[in-house]
């Protein structure tokens, strides 16, 4: 199977024969997939070399001048580093665009830390206005930069990442998609982490809530899933930091007593590159250490069968 990046130079190369308002900024990553476009489109993709900040600079200049920018790069270099271009060029001057990264909490172990962003996500929620799209399949990546190029003028971020589940799931760039029911709580699985969340959960009489599209965040899906009981036990798995969609939970259930736990990727950082699959189980989002993780909060009432 192809990854989500792989689709990332193809989609757009169609998009911009199809659309004149649409323009790629890349900073030398990426930019061997758009060889050809470069030369269709001479006007319309534009690398800017190895410079970040004018990277996301170039990319709000050209939504100023009315046109839709998709700007790529690796997640630290597009969002950790050029916050405050980000912050003032798309946000303060009220223009959109699609940021699109990739190599995000840990896809590139080798890389070592400064090509890890697991706080991305958590970086932009102290921002306004940001849809935040975390496909789990190539085919939803696909889709999903698709909506994001056609959202506007939002401002649009897209996690790709090499991680990616077993099955695509028909996703639309806004609802939470029930894919269990139980009755003892609610796990709400972020993109690539739903094949984890399944097999952790397995057997459990729990709810499975799957997210693509996290910001906004689907408080309707979750209350759905939660019901009308007089309290209400949320699990959010998410592969970036731990605990970044915990206030929207505690948002979206304002009103009904609950409890919420919030796992990812954990704070400290592992300085061993290993590899993604070792990663994964250090911050115990592997099946085995989330089932533990999960029922350990639910309790012994999450086994199927069995009534509180």
């Amino acid at each position: 199977m192809d990854t989500m990046r792989d689709r990332l130079a193809p989609v757009l190369t169609r998009l911009l024969d199809e659309d004149p308002r649409v323009a790629v900024v890349l900073a030398e990553i990426g930019k061997d997939g758009f060889t050809e476009a470069m030369r269709d489109h001479p006007d319309r993709v534009i690398n800017v070399g190895i410079r970040e900040q004018l990277l996301v600079g170039a990319g709000a200049g050209l939504a100023l001048a009315g046109l839709r920018p998709v700007v790529h790069t690796f997640a630290s270099f597009l969002v950790e580093r050029p916050f405050e271009q980000i912050k003032l060029d798309f946000g303060h001057q009220g223009v959109g665009g699609v940021l699109v990264s990739a190599a995000a909490s840990y896809d590139w172990p080798a890389g070592g830390f400064t090509h890890m962003s697991p706080g991305d996500v958590a970086l932009l929620d102290t921002l306004d206005g940001w849809t935040v799209h975390v496909p789990g399949h190539p085919d939803e990546a696909e889709a999903l930069l698709r909506h994001a190029v056609a959202a506007g003028d939002d401002k649009v971020y897209v996690r790709l990442s090499v991680q990616a589940n077993e099955q695509a799931l028909a996703v639309d760039g806004a609802r939470f998609l029930p894919v269990r029911e139980g009755r003892s709580g609610v796990v709400v699985a972020v993109g690539p982490m739903l094949d984890q969340a399944l097999a952790a959960t397995e057997g459990l009489d729990v709810s499975v809530l799957y997210a693509t599209t996290v910001r906004p965040f689907d408080e309707e899906a979750l209350r759905r899933a939660v019901g009308a009981g007089p309290s209400a036990d949320v699990v959010i798995v998410e592969p970036y930091l731990a605990g970044t969609s915990t206030s929207a939970v505690n948002d979206a259930l304002a009103d009904l007593p609950h409890r919420v736990l919030g796992l990812g990727v954990g704070r400290r950082e592992l300085r061993r590159y290993g590899t993604v699959e070792e990663h994964t189980a250090a911050h115990g989002l592997d099946a085995a250490s989330l089932r533990g993780r999960i029922t350990g909060f639910l309790g012994e009432r999450t086994r199927a069968g069995v009534v509180s």
